[in-house]
């Protein structure tokens, strides 16, 4: 299997599959506008399951968690090429611009544009660059990124409260986000963080909600859920163990006895 993501200047990304690719579980820390050149890419969130289908222009929202699959088509490879809307970037553009969010954005997870002959030739202009055909200088990079943020802005004007909203994100229930993404196999600060949360402060209301550490509750509750699945939906272990998070099938294998005391096949 050949895999390649590349990051072309510091805010383009380029990824080709040539064969179907699982990524790992990513933290988005910056909005970014995504093009499906070919293929698909099956996105995992906590609110469910998002295709962006080939020729499809989407707008992925900051601080959250992502699981993807990457499918190529019957005649293509897998491609898909994203430019990252960096926070530096968004506050300059609104300071200059005079731009002040009025309402908190309203919209739903599948922020999804028509591919239209703006956003197509927006993305079409950065193949050179994913080419190698042509050079990036720094400032190409940023008025790059700019023209993304104008493209967005013309296709809908509301979008200003999601690009501009500068907040840091709110302290949000603790029980129930972590009941939603206990599966993905990010880094306890990573959770901290999109529960607005220092990581000292999380911790500490981690243990008054749930009476362990994150890392002990984390293990218990993806093992859990790994019996439910084996005993009740006749899931087999390795279909299921990279999505509860672990991240080898011999350490599932091992916790999972520990835990129970039998194998998964005597389940």
């Amino acid at each position: 299997m050949e895999n390649t993501s590349e990051i072309i200047f510091d805010k383009l990304v380029y990824s080709c599959a040539f064969e179907t690719y699982r990524g790992n579980e990513e933290f988005i820390p910056d909005h970014f506008l995504g093009f499906q050149i070919s293929g698909e890419t099956h996105a995992f969130h906590d609110q469910g399951k998002t295709i962006v289908k080939e020729n499809t222009v989407v707008l992925v929202r900051k601080n959250q968690l992502i699981r993807t699959i990457k499918y190529p088509s019957e005649k293509e490879k897998y491609q898909f090429i994203s430019i990252n809307l960096d926070i530096e970037t968004l506050r300059q553009y609104a300071t200059e611009n005079k731009i002040v969010m009025d309402a908190p954005f309203a919209g739903n997870q599948k922020l999804f544009f028509e591919p239209d002959d703006f956003f197509r030739g927006y993305f079409q202009s950065l193949i050179p660059y994913v080419d190698k055909t042509k050079e990036v200088t720094l400032r190409l990079a940023i008025l790059k990124i700019r023209e993304a943020i104008e493209l967005i802005l013309q296709s809908n004007p509301d979008f200003k409260n999601l690009l501009f909203d500068f907040s840091e994100p709110h302290k949000i229930d603790l029980k129930e986000f972590m009941n939603k993404n206990f599966m993905f196999n990010v880094s306890v600060e990573a959770f901290a963080k999109l529960t607005g949360r220092s990581l000292s402060g999380f911790k500490r209301d981690f243990n008054k909600t749930f009476n362990k550490t994150p890392k002990q509750w984390l293990k218990e509750k993806r093992l859990e859920e790994a019996y439910y699945l084996i005993r009740h939906k006749q899931k087999k272990p390795s279909d299921i163990y990279l999505d509860l998070g672990f991240e080898n099938l011999s350490h599932f294998y091992y916790s999972f006895k520990r835990k129970y005391g039998m194998t998964t096949s005597e389940v």
